[in-house]
């Protein structure tokens, strides 16, 4: 008899639940809506509004941070992955897209890179530029610089001075010249 009861019980319960909250009337995004004299379903953000994850920092106009291996590495490895496909793996502008038909970036071994100063560069993987889109949201600030860091390095392998280099060095080179 308890039994009965207890499924009697469970079955009013189950018949009186309703899905209201899943059921209601809502709208899709962008959907057309009488409810406003603009026919928008959906409201535009007030004025001013500022994204929950927006980064509100102000970006330093020079390098932030002691350039060590240690971030020349992790510079490496941020440029590798979101950098070279387009620029290639040397800074050239050679990247695997351009072979398969898109667009050549510039080289980052040309003067005006060379002669640009880090906040450009930062703000270039920042904002975008030309044909290449933002990479605010995939790339964190820090990893930003890490990559202008390996850029310059990019860029100081390609124009370093002889005088600069190390006795060793200058000899490998004036060996390999000589050939």
């Amino acid at each position: 008899m308890k039994a009965r009861f207890a499924l009697l019980l469970a079955a009013m319960l189950i018949a009186g639940c309703r899905q209201d909250m899943e059921d209601q009337p809502r709208y899709n995004p962008l959907a057309k809506s009488d409810q406003f004299a603009d026919g928008m379903s959906a409201r535009m953000p007030a004025k001013g509004t500022v994204a929950r994850d927006a980064d509100l920092s102000s970006v330093p106009d020079t390098f932030p941070y002691p350039i060590t291996m240690a971030l020349l590495q992790r510079g490496r490895q941020r440029f590798d992955i979101f950098c070279s496909p387009c620029h290639g793996r040397t800074g050239d502008g050679h990247g695997m897209i351009v072979q398969r038909g898109f667009p050549a970036p510039p080289s980052y071994h040309q003067d005006a890179l060379r002669k640009a100063t880090d906040r450009h560069i930062y703000d270039v993987i920042t904002d975008g530029y030309g044909a290449m889109y933002s990479y605010a949201a995939r790339v964190a600030p820090a990893d930003r610089w890490a990559i202008v860091a390996y850029v310059r390095a990019l860029q100081y392998s390609r124009d370093a001075p002889v005088a600069g280099l190390p006795e060793r060095l200058r000899a490998r080179l004036e060996a390999e010249a000589a050939r």
